[in-house]
């Protein structure tokens, strides 16, 4: 596997965005794609959507890997954004540029007019995009609030958000954190938030930081209450009962006025600094990924004997089942050391009594489950499919729960040792959903994934509101998802892309969902990284 050589921050602002609002300024939103082979691009990130705004500095930092030996093809799009899904495809596209990340990160400041299509320029919008690499894993919790803040409302008091800056070496200032709005409030308390130290200060404890205070207004045109500036030494000595109080002034007010003292106090109640792991933290501390395979065996797949069924090995020896399991499992078993993997087939009628089941071995062996390496699922795999009947209904739940089981017994141990991926290749039709929708809640209080690949023609709309990137998944009863550990892909986006495309995309969130996990708990790897 190609070794990532470091992690890339971007940093993105545009200027003259097109104006697709009737009435008010468009509310743009920028998402990062990258090339994923095949004429398809995969989205790595998406920035916060900043309301009412043609010239927009985006806060949040768009994450890539950078491999140096690889050329990373990338897509800025930027898109009015409308309404509350996740989709883009229903919003405003306000222009996008095409290049490569050695591009942006060969130099300082990468600015580019953004074009609607290739040729066509969005009127007079630019995006421009700058690149720092993630040094350091350290990461700034802070805690703020204020008081007495100046009202600049006329029919209310105001409605104070904060923005933090740090200095760039050329001596510009930087937005690094932007915070929530609190209404009407001059007393306001902001929830904790927590910035790498990287973004928050380029790691240097001396750096100046500013930060202002305005006042939110809807049409984009908000008010500074005031500013105060500082260095993350000096905040971080608050906490354990004492507050580092600052003093919010604004220039014009203070030369105009003679009494003038403040326009409120800023206090900072706690400011914490820890360190943040990453997957390879895990993986090269000794993390182990197990690895499962659940194969839907319903009659909904077709006969097996017949050329239109999912389940019919074609003369050269593949179908869809087995390209899934091959692409997948081929990434996955680099990180598991045994090479042991237990596969099952679900929904099928199992020699000798003919009763339905829902997690039969593929091997016919129920105490031992275990398959040698990726080639012993296939083996496994098209030995059982002439011995069984396929059947229904297509219960996924029993197959979840059994490996939330083994992620269980796992959890005790208290140490990042285990984590559990489980990939399902299903055509789609679900019978248990309900069920499903519960097992997935009980998992993701477990270190394990689901990965969900959907072969066939069916409507997948079951599958896509598992996966839960419209929001979160809940169970019948309305218990939220601890956090989001399904990723679902069709596989008829994949037929005519380069086999690694499949995993790549399959297996994207599997490293962002170990971390949340660990983190989570509150684990770290179980060998340190070595401090170079």
């Amino acid at each position: 596997m190609a070794a990532c050589v470091s992690r890339v921050e971007l940093s993105v602002s545009c200027r003259s965005l097109l104006d697709r609002d009737l009435g008010s300024r468009s509310d743009p939103l920028c998402v990062l794609l990258q090339d994923a082979g095949g004429g398809r691009w995969a989205e790595l990130d998406r920035t916060e959507k900043i309301k009412n705004c043609q010239d927009p500095e985006f806060c949040k930092k768009l994450v890539v890997d950078y491999y140096f030996e690889k050329v990373q093809k990338l897509k800025f799009g930027v898109y009015d954004i409308d309404n509350k899904s996740f989709d883009l495809n229903d919003d405003d596209y306000l222009g996008g540029i095409e290049c490569t990340l050695g591009q942006v990160v060969s130099s300082s400041v990468f600015t580019r007019p953004l074009e609607l299509k290739q040729g066509k320029p969005a009127g007079k919008g630019t995006i421009t995009i700058s690149a720092e690499e993630i040094k350091d894993t350290r990461v700034v919790h802070l805690e703020i609030e204020a008081q007495n803040l100046d009202k600049k409302d006329v029919f209310g008091k105001s409605d104070p958000f904060l923005e933090f800056y740090k200095q760039s070496d050329a001596g510009t200032w930087q937005l690094t954190y932007r915070s929530e709005v609190i209404k009407n409030n001059l007393n306001p308390c902001w929830r904790k938030f927590s910035v790498p130290l990287q973004t928050f200060c380029g790691g240097d404890f001396n750096k100046p930081i500013k930060v202002q205070c305005a006042d939110h207004d809807s049409d984009g045109s908000h008010d500074l209450i005031g500013t105060l500036e500082t260095t993350l030494a000096q905040m971080q000595t608050a906490g354990a009962g004492s507050l580092v109080e600052y003093e919010c002034i604004h220039p014009e007010k203070k030369q105009k006025k003679k009494n003038y003292k403040n326009s409120g106090i800023i206090r900072i109640k706690s400011c914490k600094i820890e360190t943040e792991y990453s997957f390879l933290d895990y993986v090269m501390g000794g993390c182990q990924i197990n690895f499962t395979v659940g194969v839907d065996f319903t009659a909904s797949n077709g006969d097996p004997k017949s050329p239109d069924s999912l389940h019919y090995i074609s003369p050269d020896g593949i179908n869809e089942y087995l390209i899934a399991i091959w692409s997948v499992g081929s990434v996955v078993q680099d990180y598991d050391t045994d090479k042991l993997f237990p596969a099952f087939g679900f929904g099928a009628q199992v020699p000798p009594s003919w009763q339905v089941s829902h997690e039969f071995a593929l091997n016919f062996n129920p105490s031992n489950p275990y398959c040698q390496g990726i080639q012993g699922i296939v083996d496994a795999y098209r030995q059982i499919l002439p011995q069984i009947r396929l059947y229904g209904p297509t219960n996924f739940s029993p197959i979840i729960n059994h490996v939330a089981r083994f992620a269980a017994h796992s959890l005790q141990q208290g140490t990042a040792a285990q984590y559990f991926i489980l990939l399902i290749i299903t055509d789609g039709e679900i019978t248990d959903l309900d069920q499903t929708r519960q097992a997935i809640v009980n998992a993701s209080k477990l270190p394990m994934s689901i990965i969900i690949v959907g072969v066939g023609e069916a409507d997948f709309k079951a599958m896509e509101f598992l996966d839960g990137d419209g929001g979160v998944l809940k169970s019948v009863t309305g218990e939220p998802a601890a956090r989001d550990i399904v990723q679902f892909v069709p596989f008829r986006q994949f037929k005519n892309a380069p086999r690694e495309a499949l995993s790549q995309m399959v297996l994207a969130e599997v490293p962002k969902q170990l971390v949340s996990f660990y983190k989570w708990q509150g684990w770290p790897p179980l060998k340190l990284p070595e401090v170079k």
